[in-house]
């Protein structure tokens, strides 16, 4: 088990941009998937974004169909830390946002940190 260090997050205004971090606490190896999920009160955790690394090199990416376009993920293999950079932000993507990560250990959680967009 690991333990994921989020930062980040925050209060902005519909069309601005935020970032989000996440790190974790020990090394893992193999085939590793960080991402972002994400739940809005009343609704259920939907995935974000996630990236993959096998053996250090990083060769996937994946979004949510409700953010392609304005988030991006990116990743440091040899850190193991993942940073999100939201773009555009709009209100319906106030939630709280939790980082995982998907290793041989099997998957642990973030706590989770508050994302707020509201005029």
């Amino acid at each position: 088990q690991v333990q994921l260090i989020e930062s980040g997050g925050g209060t902005v205004q519909p069309g601005e941009s935020l970032g989000l971090s996440c790190a974790v606490s020990a090394r893992t190896s193999g085939s590793v998937t960080m991402g972002w999920f994400r739940q809005a009160p009343g609704k259920e955790r939907e995935l974000v974004a996630h990236v993959t690394w096998n053996f250090g090199r990083s060769y996937s990416r994946g979004y949510g169909d409700s953010v392609k376009g304005r988030f991006t993920i990116s990743g440091d293999s040899a850190k193991e830390t993942v940073s999100l950079q939201m773009n555009d932000l709009r209100p319906d993507d106030t939630a709280v946002y939790y980082c995982y990560i998907d290793s041989t250990l099997g998957r642990d959680w973030g706590q989770g940190i508050q994302v707020t967009v509201t005029s």
